[in-house]
């Protein structure tokens, strides 16, 4: 595999999905960023650490980015020419959180799951 290709990768779908997520999508009361994009050696699977303020519409918007993964997934796809195209798992970004903010953020991604 060539080297820093998913550090490539990772960059452009941030500055894609940036602008879909802008141009799209609309979080009533809520500021969302992409904070960072991990991809994986293989680029099979992408996460994508959110920022969310404030932290009360965490739960909604955490919840419409997972339910819509797949169709943002798509739309990736036809921006950029990247094969395989990542599968895209979204996580809060927890980076300056005090601890009951992060217990209370891993008790609403096992939620979603669920």
């Amino acid at each position: 595999m060539k080297p820093f290709r998913n550090l490539k990768a990772g960059s452009l779908i941030e500055e894609e999905l940036g602008k879909i997520l802008t141009r799209d999508y609309n979080f009533e009361g809520a500021l969302v960023t992409i904070t960072d994009v991990l991809v994986d050696e293989k680029l099979l699977h992408a996460t994508i650490k959110i920022g969310i303020i404030p932290f009360a519409k965490s739960p909604v918007v955490y919840r419409a980015l997972t339910n819509s993964a797949s169709s943002l997934r798509q739309k990736l796809l036809k921006k950029m020419n990247i094969k395989p195209m990542p599968f895209l798992k979204f996580e809060i970004d927890t980076s300056g959180m005090t601890e009951q903010e992060k217990s209370g953020t891993l008790m609403l991604e096992d939620e979603a799951i669920q």
